[in-house]
């Protein structure tokens, strides 16, 4: 609040309307910073998400790309909706030069978001970098189960139905790296499920290193912006 302030010799507090002006500007600036974090998130999760990479003795079409790791320091950051928006940007963007008629998009909108909203709501119980690993790890888990449902539902109908990949290739591709993957089943098992537990804690690795350094610089710009405020007021 301001100081006291006098007027033709009466006592007087400053307007109502002079502080909530001041709130809503601080407001604007809020939301106006997070827009344009969360947009600069999204572009960099965006490209990232052209670089992929396969795991060795996992099915071959199975790619990790690091556009998750982006994802869930935006998260750690911003929070949960803004890194919604993130998966949805860098979905939509790379939905115009899909190879999967949107499928693979679709998972991995489903997948990403899982990991993400159990990821930060575990770190929000007690907020520490402990909780921030125990947070993607059980997020991983969740996001591998996901998979197999994606996998599932998704992914392989449109390669047999979209594409007309006969079930059995399939397959025989899976067992050519794993020879205990013989259908279905050992499919989800023993390739969708470890390979995204693996994705997972490659994801989680590369969020801890980052997210230190990148947390004390947006806490400083905080701190400033706070100040900046106090000054205005």
């Amino acid at each position: 609040m301001r100081p006291l302030e006098f007027s033709k010799g009466l006592l007087f507090f400053p307007r109502s309307a002079d502080r909530k002006q001041n709130t809503q500007r601080g407001s604007c600036y809020d939301k106006s910073k997070k827009i344009t974090c969360t947009a600069v998130f999204a572009a960099i999760a965006t490209i990232m998400m052209y670089f992929e990479f396969p795991i060795p003795f996992m099915p071959p079409f199975l790619k990790v790309d690091l556009s998750g790791a982006v994802v869930l320091v935006g998260a750690f950051i911003l929070g949960i909706a803004p890194a919604i928006t993130m998966i949805g940007i860098k979905d939509l963007i790379h939905l115009t030069q899909t190879q999967t008629a949107g499928s693979g998009e679709a998972a991995d909108f489903l997948m990403l978001s899982t990991l993400v909203i159990i990821a930060v709501l575990v770190y929000r119980a007690h907020k520490s970098r402990k909780m921030a690993v125990i947070g993607c790890a059980v997020g991983s888990v969740a996001m591998a189960c996901m998979g197999m449902l994606t996998n599932y539902f998704l992914i392989i109908p449109f390669y047999v139905n979209g594409m007309g990949w006969n079930l059995d290739a399939i397959f025989e591709l899976c067992s050519a790296v794993n020879p205990s993957i013989t259908g279905m089943g050992m499919y989800l098992l023993l390739g969708v499920l470890p390979f995204n537990l693996i994705k997972g804690a490659i994801l989680t690795v590369i969020t801890m290193l980052a997210y230190k350094k990148l947390s004390v610089f947006i806490k400083t710009k905080q701190i400033e912006f706070h100040h900046s405020r106090h000054q205005a007021g």
